[in-house]
């Protein structure tokens, strides 16, 4: 029986070879919930995230990541949050028809954003990689052979009620053996269905596609979806334009009203408000002087 809204990591016991799958019922229904998206981008969408979810596992961070696909063609944005508390939030844009077809397509000529940002860091950590292939999962497998170094290959499914997706990696420090291995747990893994990917649970897959070897499943860690937006950090931007555009805006529009793109959450701002906007913020590296 499949397990809902889990990230199960594993590795094979006797080979450097690690993965994960991830199984999104409510985390990914709550997108569409909030936004009707054609069926073309609904899927890519849900791949999108299932991705996202894979994506964490293969690093650790306090924070979010963010995977970011830029394009020129009918769809033209797409983009999956995931945080270190393994929530997760997703959006995208079309313009017009959004026809089945291979990732040219689909998006055009784009790119794909990989952006890390840690809690804990000093910096953030940026990869950008051009949107190649025939689906989104050979993009990302290209990103981990060229930018990361480690041969990594993904499937990805989604519909309607649910998005799934499997990830197998060869680990740095393989020898012959571990070769062999990941050659062999290729093949293996190209066996899986879209159907199994989204029915089956992690152990009937591990147990359907590699019955011969020794495989170590950690416990399942759950995931979730959660915007981050709040009135605060739409406050923040609104200083950002500062007083005289807010005011502009107010007496044009009656108010500044903010819809949260992930969640549909609309902040609104009257003129009282942006007086209380601005009288409360201290600028930053300023101090008191005294007389």
């Amino acid at each position: 029986m499949k397990e809902s809204d889990t990230l199960r990591r594993f590795m094979f016991e006797k080979f450097n070879i690690r993965g994960a799958f991830v199984h999104l019922d409510a985390t990914w229904r709550a997108p569409l919930d909030l936004k009707d998206y054609p069926e073309v981008v609904r899927d890519q969408l849900g791949q999108c995230m299932a991705a996202g979810a894979l994506l964490s596992s293969t690093i650790k961070y306090n924070g979010s990541m963010i995977m970011q696909i830029q394009s020129e063609g009918p769809l033209k944005l797409l983009v999956v949050e995931s945080t270190g508390d393994h929530t997760m939030r997703s959006t995208a844009k079309w313009d017009g028809d959004v026809t089945p077809g291979n990732l040219e397509h689909v998006f055009g000529k784009g790119r794909v954003v990989f952006t890390v940002d840690s809690e804990t860091a000093k910096d953030r950590y940026q990869g950008i990689i051009d949107l190649k292939g025939e689906n989104v999962a050979e993009t990302l497998e290209t990103y981990f052979r060229q930018s990361e170094q480690l041969e990594t290959r993904f499937w990805l499914a989604a519909n309607g009620k649910s998005a799934a997706g499997f990830l197998i990696q060869k680990m740095p420090g393989s020898g012959d053996d571990d070769q062999e291995a990941w050659n062999r747990a290729q093949i293996l893994s190209a066996t899986l269905t879209d159907k199994e990917l989204l029915g089956l649970s992690a152990e009937e897959i591990l147990k359907r596609l590699y019955v011969e070897d020794e495989i170590r499943l950690f416990e399942s860690e759950p995931l979730s979806f959660r915007c981050s937006c709040t009135r605060e950090r739409v406050s923040n931007v609104l200083r950002s334009l500062g007083i005289d555009e807010v005011h502009k805006i107010i007496e044009e529009e009656g108010d500044v009203s903010v819809t949260c793109e992930y969640c549909n959450q609309k902040y609104s701002f009257d003129s009282v408000d942006a007086e209380a906007l601005f009288a409360s913020h201290v600028p930053p590296n300023t101090s008191a002087t005294k007389h």
